[in-house]
């Protein structure tokens, strides 16, 4: 259970006033500033400050620190964000507005996995769905925003040490001139699981010998080693114009995921994008951007690191073969319209998934298209307007219009016939579909003085079903090791989702205080949501129970309140909390996988030169628990982090521990109910030292 004094201490903290302070000229100040005035009313910023200073292995582990945001973790790296409560496509997660899509049905490999922080300069995060230049921004969007070139020679080396063997490194380097500029950079990632605080490894969350456990060789080998290279050229013309390339390529390796049953022997990722953006009138427009990209991803998992794979005709008991990319276009602008500007554009993206499963469960590895080289073509267009409708009231207002078609090449209607409309107790399926859906949201934001703001919106966004939903396909039949699997089968019925959300919430700002809060009601059509499937055959030797998608009606109420401040004798507070509630209406009981009541608060005394912090994290128990889908129950956890830094001349050194007391225990969101689920929890990282150099001119 968390203990009481931690939500004290926290809700003191959010009560506390801003006091003067004798070293106001630190970058905790402006960051305080920044998100005061240029932060928008339903978004977020993550600062890569906060990211270098951290123990964080990837954008999941980062972003818990920005209000309403979790992550689902399946090992020590890539782990999923979570977003009041939505996941998956139901957010967007984006890269300088760029649509990536991993290559595991399971999310191995989530969109945040596939570039690194040190590509990255601050993450936006949009609460809701009032984001309307990308499709699909059902419940928001995480919008990862990469580094330019500045003017001059620039150089950064940054290199981190820390438990269980982890090594991180960076290498980013620059040149800006008046007419062009060029940057480059390298990272390089690799750690051994990490031990819970149980003092037992990751690897061994199994009783030895068990199917899914790891091979005795295998509990000790890397968790991951991933090898990260970028490049980005521009150009400048006009006044404000600029035109750049940009390229990166990810070779990630033998990357373990305890709460899956297979792991991956290999992600390699391509980014390619192009990006000119002119902020000055050109024309009608007082600025404009024009964005192609092409981005591709080589996933190959298996279970060769498993007890599973022991005893069977090839090395591997099974393993799926995933290839994905998306190509597409944006373009949008900006006109003045009377007293207001009008931000319109246009949108097109091609998606394609095809992931073939090889399995001794199944016909004794014949392949079955597990996702059946499935093609999604989306266009779009939006428009948003923005007007001063009375004195320190601002208006905006605008729509979207999207039409997807959804079509599986590799899906015949044998297939459709014998496999899914078994599974979905449907007739006359097909592998093709499309969708037209309309979303528009409604703003106002009211200031009645320069240091506060209060702000509403109404608004009603869709997403289509992905791929996966509609058109995966994996049977899996009884065996010897195995003698009740579960199959995955999409559902090619599937209908949009729809999220019909209100939100009301404040910002105040001072000198030295920043303070937010917000409310929200979100109601969703059409919810896609996994349910269990009887065995179609009633056990006998055709099929075996399984896991598909059906729509239901659910409802997300939640809400974040956080702060930071400057106190007396140099110290700041930063705190937070946040609670997400959601309900399955059509069963009358929670909605799956929704986080707890959780939040954190921080100390940290700032010198400018040097900086010494303790934060305190807690979640409550989570008992409000889908029974329909065997969800358990998760025990309330508070866990104690440090760290210290100084800085001098062009260097800086951080340390810290992360759960200083070597706490044992789990996160609500760490395992899943599908068919690659192991059927056990990973805990969370026990305690954990680390050591942080950088060099910068």
């Amino acid at each position: 259970m968390c203990h009481k004094p931690f939500f004290t201490v926290l809700v003191c903290s959010l009560l506390l006033p801003s006091f003067s302070v004798f070293a106001a000229d630190t970058v905790i100040l402006d960051e305080i500033v920044v998100r005061g005035t240029e932060q928008s009313s339903f978004s977020s910023n993550l600062t890569i400050r906060e990211v270098k200073e951290s123990a964080a292995r990837d954008l999941g582990e980062a972003l818990q620190n920005v209000p309403g945001m979790t992550y689902v973790r399946k090992g020590a790296i890539a782990n999923d964000v979570v977003l009041r409560g939505l996941k998956k496509d139901n957010i967007n997660v984006l890269l300088d507005g760029v649509r990536l899509y991993g290559g595991c049905p399971s999310r191995m490999d989530p969109p945040s996995f596939h570039f690194d922080f040190a590509e990255v300069e601050s993450v936006e995060v949009v609460r809701g769905p009032y984001d309307l230049s990308h499709p699909g921004s059902l419940g928001g969007m995480v919008n990862a925003v990469s580094k330019s070139p500045a003017m001059g020679k620039k150089f950064n080396f940054s290199l981190t040490g820390g438990s269980f063997d982890m090594l991180h490194s960076s290498l980013t380097t620059s040149y800006g001139a008046e007419k062009y500029d060029i940057l480059a950079g390298y990272a390089y990632k690799y750690s051994l699981p990490p031990e819970s605080g149980d003092g037992k490894r990751i690897t061994e969350v199994y009783t030895p010998g068990t199917p899914n456990s790891y091979l005795a060789d295998k509990i000790d080998s890397r968790a991951y080693r991933i090898n990260t290279g970028w490049a980005k050229a521009g150009y400048k013309f006009m006044d404000k114009g600029r035109s750049e390339i940009s390229y990166s390529y990810q070779d990630a390796e033998h990357v373990l995921y305890p709460y899956l049953f297979m792991d991956a022997d290999y992600d390699k990722t391509h980014r390619l994008s192009w990006t000119t953006r002119i902020e000055e009138k050109a024309g009608a427009f007082e600025n404009s951007e024009i964005q192609l990209w092409w981005d591709r991803v080589d996933h190959l998992m298996s279970d060769r690191n498993r007890t599973s794979s022991l005893s069977k005709p090839r090395d591997y008991g099974m393993e799926t073969d995933s290839q994905t990319s998306v190509s597409g276009v944006r373009a949008n602008g900006v006109i003045k319209v009377g007293e207001g500007a009008l931000k319109s554009g246009l949108d097109y993206y091609h998606r394609n998934w095809d992931a073939t499963n090889s399995s001794v469960m199944y016909l004794s590895y014949q392949p079955q298209a597990m996702v059946p080289d499935v093609d999604i073509d989306n266009i779009g267009a939006f428009a948003e307007y923005s007007v001063p409708v009375a004195e320190n009231l601002r208006l905006t207002t605008g729509g979207r219009v999207d039409r997807t078609t959804a079509e599986a090449n590799a899906l015949d209607a044998n297939r459709l016939t014998t496999v899914y409309e078994q599974y979905n107790s449907s007739t006359n399926l097909d592998s093709e579909t499309d969708f037209t859906e309309f979303g528009g949201n409604l703003q106002l934001t009211w200031t009645p003085r320069d240091s506060i703001e209060i702000f509403t919106g109404i608004a009603s966004m869709t997403r289509t079903p992905d791929p996966q939903e509609l058109y995966i396909g994996l049977v899996r039949l009884p065996t010897m090791m195995m003698p009740n699997p579960t199959s995955w089968v999409g559902n090619p019925d599937l209908d949009p989702v729809r999220n019909n959300q209100a939100d009301i919430g404040f910002k105040m700002t001072a000198d030295t205080l920043f303070l937010s809060g917000s409310l929200f009601y979100s109601d969703l059509d059409n919810y896609i949501t996994l349910v269990e499937i009887a065995d179609p055959d009633g056990g006998g030797t055709l099929y075996s129970k399984g896991r598909s998608y059906r729509n239901i009606d659910a409802e997300i109420v939640g809400g974040e309140i956080s702060v930071q401040s400057s106190l007396p004798l140099d110290l700041f507070l930063t705190a937070a909390l946040n609670y997400t509630r959601g309900e399955n209406k059509d069963l009358d009981e929670p909605l799956a996988e929704t986080p707890p009541l959780n939040g954190s608060v921080s100390l940290r005394y700032d010198l400018g030169t040097w900086f010494a912090e303790i934060t305190e994290r807690f979640a409550d128990r989570q008992d409000r628990i889908a029974t329909s889908l065997q969800e358990l129950e998760t025990a309330g956890w508070n866990i104690t982090n440090i760290k210290g830094g100084y800085y001098f001349d062009n260097w800086s050194l951080i340390a810290g521990v992360d759960n200083l007391f070597d706490n044992y225990y789990f996160s609500h969101l760490s395992y899943q109910r599908d068919p690659y689920s192991s059927g056990v929890r990973v805990p969370e990282t026990g305690r954990m030292a680390y050591l942080t150099i950088s060099y910068s001119y």
